[in-house]
């Protein structure tokens, strides 16, 4: 710092100003070259599937075939069904396993074992072929019929289907239950809830924050299982692209098409699973990420600002 004197007296003059810096960004080859590989190895297997021994015309004229649209529908309706026997099944069994009754608590950690344990190819042969041990159903005056008659491919593809995901369930709604503080269920007792509306009004809507993720991707994850209910003759996506694959001669272009139907409904369910998850995420995060429509919406206002004040 330099003093200049003047008639007033010595007056500091102002310090230099600081020269501007230069960041250079470093370079990534790596990624570049990561990069032009995986393009590479894309384009190499687009090119191989383009020139292959394949019939791409008949999967658009087959797309929407009145049999595949069938298989389409049941496939969404027996996942739905069984997601919920399992979902509904999963918190009893979740509570259960919770509970100090030690034999409540032993009866759905054997439930667990068994059907976690165990194959659900398996477990869908086993419920259709049931009828080795069991020749009739009877529940008294309500219903009484053979086990053939009874046990229909619908109903062995919900219970192998359904009864298998209430396991996997039950882990996710213990794990998610067990997330919230004990404090709040000793508050909630204090006011004079019971165990039973504690649970409903206190730790189950805390938890769904911890449940609803893992939930979301056992939906995605049965909507593929469900590919496995051909075993026991169910009518769904698989078997119907496989009958019309037989009937016309085109077996693999039918499943490519079922392939292209499942990712379709896949991401479908992805979306939902999306906002659900964000919906349940607003009481942790303060300010939530944008959504995609959001991130556009605002790119394309910021887009019009920029024009509309290079044109003023």
């Amino acid at each position: 710092m330099t003093t200049k004197i003047d008639k007033a007296g010595p007056v500091d003059s102002p310090p230099p100003a600081p020269e501007n810096i230069k960041a250079i960004p470093v370079r990534h080859y790596g990624r570049w070259v990561s990069a032009v590989v995986a393009i590479a190895l894309l384009v190499t297997l687009v090119l191989a599937f383009a020139r292959g021994d394949v019939n791409w015309a008949a999967i658009p004229d087959y797309f929407f075939d009145s049999e595949v649209l069938r298989g389409v529908r049941n496939t969404v309706w027996i996942t739905i069904l069984s997601m919920a026997l399992g979902v509904v099944l999963g918190i009893i069994l979740a509570v259960m396993r919770l509970s100090k009754n030690p034999v409540t608590s032993s009866l759905a950690w054997g439930y667990i074992w068994f059907f976690r344990g165990t194959p659900v190819y398996v477990q869908l042969l086993v419920w259709f072929n049931l009828g080795l041990v069991f020749h009739y159903i009877n529940l008294g005056p309500i219903y009484k019929d053979e086990w053939s008659d009874f046990m229909t491919p619908f109903l062995a593809a919900l219970l192998g289907l359904g009864l298998n995901e209430a396991a996997y369930m039950a882990e996710i709604c213990r794990a998610g239950l067990q997330s919230v503080d004990e404090g709040q269920s000793e508050a909630s007792q204090a006011l004079g809830m019971s165990h039973a509306k504690t649970l409903r009004r206190v730790v189950l809507p805390q938890a769904m924050r911890v449940i609803v993720p893992p939930t979301g991707n056992e939906f995605i994850n049965m909507l593929k299982t469900t590919s496995l209910v051909i075993a026991v003759q169910y009518w769904d996506l698989l078997q119907a692209a496989t009958n019309v694959g037989q009937s016309t001669g085109a077996t693999a272009e039918m499943l490519f098409l079922a392939a292209a139907w499942y990712l379709i409904l896949t991401s479908v369910l992805s979306v939902g699973q999306y906002y659900l998850e964000r919906y349940y995420a607003r009481g942790s995060s303060r300010s939530l990420p944008m959504t995609p429509l959001q991130r556009i919406r605002v790119n394309l206002l910021s887009g019009s600002n920029r024009q509309g004040g290079a044109g003023a």
